[in-house]
């Protein structure tokens, strides 16, 4: 039989194993006792230590001793307690809908569950050791292997201190740094000038002896800048093969994950697939189900790198990936939206004022407890209410708890790993709102005054409030509950149909004034209101002049400079939202001119958001209008194809696509009688315009 790849790769990565002895005999003894000693090994280490070679090493072990592994990376698992049980069922190879612990508990022989990356779902910490490692059986044990430090839970619970062990990862020492030093090949008068340098950091001394193997001849010569991966990725990014090669490198360290389709796109490549394997073959970019990615501080260094090299580089990049995600943002169903949406937010993770309301400082994560999003339930309306009088007072309490009543399915609460509710948000569809409710809350009253007089509603449109939104101790001040209702108010603006405008109440408007007019969300004098004695700032953004997609290639755009605005940043020239009577002229003068050249301009459809949508905002006029003819052409098409519309479509045909000298002239040609020509246009009008309302505003407008 002829050797597999995955054999073949797990041979190279055993070859390169070098040291960990005492790690592998305490697993090793785990493995050969009667009964588990522990049921949680927790090995924990700096980045770039070796936990994950040491995680393959003892699957290695598995193998050899018969013993069943799952292997679970934490990168892959959204920190949400399903998510992590649907992952285990995958990983199990259960049939969906299978509970995995009843399954583990359901089979006699042993299991060893290897979680990587813990760091990345530090939020399900609680939850892990209270709920779900206490249903396991005790014929499984479970590794863990992260960044930080195990949480002090684990060491003082007297439970648990009996059934854990800690494994701090250290630097390999002296021989066993020769030893992997040997097995890559490098010549030996170079070991101690790489080992002094190194100090035995494992990515350090793989990073170095990939820097040999591109100048061997060279010898290798310490810098003295003080952080060692940084002056090592300096050295080695001079050295790769050809510029498509660095190209490519820049682009992985770019991206959230890189496939050989990104790099097409990202660098206009027909074919990616040598890059590609170029870039798994580096030793500090591991691979993952959804593509490549550099160690973390490799990445941090290589961007910054690009950004001081060549800052015309890194905004092409950066600009190629923004198209990248919103075309797929554009086609994202319901299981991928938040997966792009997160890859695309994670481009604008340096801005300055990006930053800290997208994702949590370090110095954040590390003070905090975990925080898992819930949906909310009845038993949480008198905390929520308690929450929102000890901010706001007694008369937002009593609103916040009829809303909780009217929609309740608006309302989202933050947990720590207890259960105890650390903040919340209540998101109001107004449009759906009771009249006299509306008229109760002197928000929802502003904010729907504010759309009857200067941003009514369409048929089929909605209008959204964040009416209440707060942490439970800092309210609406930055901190890590802010960053999580951040993100669902990214994703609510990206997920929700029909919307057409959304409003953000803030008791502190000046603060936010200019991260919301970056974002392009700006604040509305009218809509401001007055409540147990604090005035509110509202905020907001029509998304049907600047629609999602558009909207996020702005905030994009903004944040490619890498700088903060001294003043809120201009708005693009904005779509144009016509009511449906003023569309429906717009368009008779648009069928009008179709055959005319030069008669579109000015046409307010060319700033409409079904034209804008196929060019962009800043497309030229002439690429309007030629986007508009096509638009009437395809409409016109689909009432030719129609059995029923077909009559209709001749009509409109013979005005307007290939005019006939008169209205009379076209009858005759059709060989109808003038009034049951009359008749066809006028409903062929009626029906092209139905099919043009529909792409303009995203609802289907049914025949009466």
């Amino acid at each position: 039989m002829p050797t597999r790849l995955a054999e073949r790769l797990r041979a190279a990565r055993d070859r390169l194993f070098v040291g960990r002895e005492a790690e592998l005999a305490r697993f090793r003894a785990a493995l050969e006792a009667e009964a588990f000693p522990v049921h949680v090994l927790h090995v924990f280490g700096p980045g770039g230590v070796g936990k994950t070679s040491l995680l393959r090493a003892f699957l290695r072990l598995c193998r050899a001793g018969n013993v069943a592994a799952l292997y679970l990376d934490g990168r892959d698992v959204e920190p949400e307690p399903q998510a992590f049980l649907a992952a285990l069922r995958e990983a199990r190879g259960l049939p969906p809908g299978e509970w995995p612990l009843e399954t583990l508990a359901a089979r006699a022989e042993r299991l060893v569950l290897l979680v990587d990356t813990y760091e990345t779902i530090a939020a399900l910490d609680g939850w892990l050791r209270e709920r779900f490692l206490p249903a396991l059986p005790e014929h499984v044990l479970v590794v863990l292997a992260g960044r930080d430090v195990p949480a002090p839970a684990w060491r003082v619970d007297p439970g648990w201190q009996a059934l854990v062990e800690m494994i701090p990862l250290r630097n390999l020492d002296a021989e066993d740094g020769r030893a992997f030093l040997r097995r890559r090949a490098v010549p030996e008068d170079q070991f101690q000038a790489i080992l002094a340098f190194t100090h035995g950091h494992p990515l350090a001394t793989s990073l170095v002896a990939d820097l040999i193997d591109q100048q061997p001849q060279r010898p290798f010569e310490p810098s003295q800048a003080p952080d060692v991966v940084k002056t090592l990725l300096e050295q080695f990014v001079q050295q790769v093969p050809g510029p498509a090669h660095r190209a490519a490198l820049e682009a992985c360290a770019l991206v959230r994950f890189t496939t050989e389709d990104t790099l097409k796109e990202l660098l206009d490549a027909p074919d990616a697939h040598a890059l590609f394997a170029w870039l798994r073959g580096l030793s500090f970019i591991d691979a993952a189900p959804r593509g490549l990615f550099p160690h973390d501080l490799a990445r941090e260094v290589l961007a910054a790198d690009l950004r001081w090299r060549n800052p015309d580089r890194h905004a092409d990049l950066h600009r190629r990936a923004r198209r990248c995600y919103t075309a797929r943002l554009k086609h994202a169903d319901a299981q991928t939206d938040h997966t792009v949406l997160s890859d695309y937010l994670f481009l604008q993770r340096d801005h300055p004022l990006v930053r800290p309301f997208f994702a949590r400082l370090q110095s954040q994560w590390e003070a905090s407890d975990p925080i898992l999003p819930d949906a909310a339930q009845a038993a949480d309306w008198p905390a929520l209410a308690a929450m929102v009088e000890q901010h706001e007072g007694p008369q937002s309490a009593r609103l916040a708890r009829r809303w909780f009543e009217r929609q309740p399915e608006g309302v989202h609460v933050f947990r720590d790993d207890t259960g105890q509710r650390l903040g919340f948000t209540l998101t109001l569809t107004l449009d759906r709102a009771a009249p006299a409710d509306r008229a109760a809350d002197p928000a929802t009253h502003a904010a729907w005054r504010y759309l009857e007089t200067r941003a009514p509603l369409r048929p089929g449109e909605h209008a959204t409030m964040f009416r209440f939104w707060m942490a439970r101790d800092t309210y609406q001040d930055v901190s890590p509950v802010q960053s999580l209702i951040a993100v669902r108010r990214v994703r609510h603006y990206l997920d929700t149909p029909g919307l057409a405008f959304s409003f953000v109440p803030c008791r502190d408007p000046a603060f936010w004034e200019m991260l919301f007019a970056f974002a392009d969300i700006h604040r509305l004098p009218e809509a401001g209101f007055e409540l147990d004695g604090h005035a509110y700032g509202v905020f907001g953004h029509d998304w049907r002049a600047v629609p999602p997609a558009a909207w996020l290639d702005l905030i994009a755009e903004r944040s490619a400079g890498m700088t903060t605005p001294a003043a809120p940043a201009p708005r693009p020239e904005p779509i144009i939202v016509l009511s449906r009577s003023g569309f429906d002229d717009a368009l008779r003068d648009a069928l009008r001119g179709f055959a005319r050249p030069g008669m579109l301009h000015g046409n307010p459809l060319l700033r409409a958001r079904m034209v804008i949508d196929r060019t962009g905002l800043d497309a030229d006029e002439a690429a309007r209008s030629d986007a508009l003819c096509r638009l009437l052409e395809d409409a016109a098409a689909a009432l030719a194809a129609s059995p029923r519309d077909a009559r209709y479509f001749r009509a409109v045909h013979g005005t307007y696509f290939e005019p006939a000298p008169s209205q009379e002239q076209a009858a005759e040609r059709m060989g109808l009688p003038f009034s049951t020509f009359r008749r066809h246009l006028k409903r062929g009008l009626a029906r092209l315009a139905e099919i043009l309302w529909e792409q303009e505003t995203g609802n289907v407008v049914r025949e009466t």
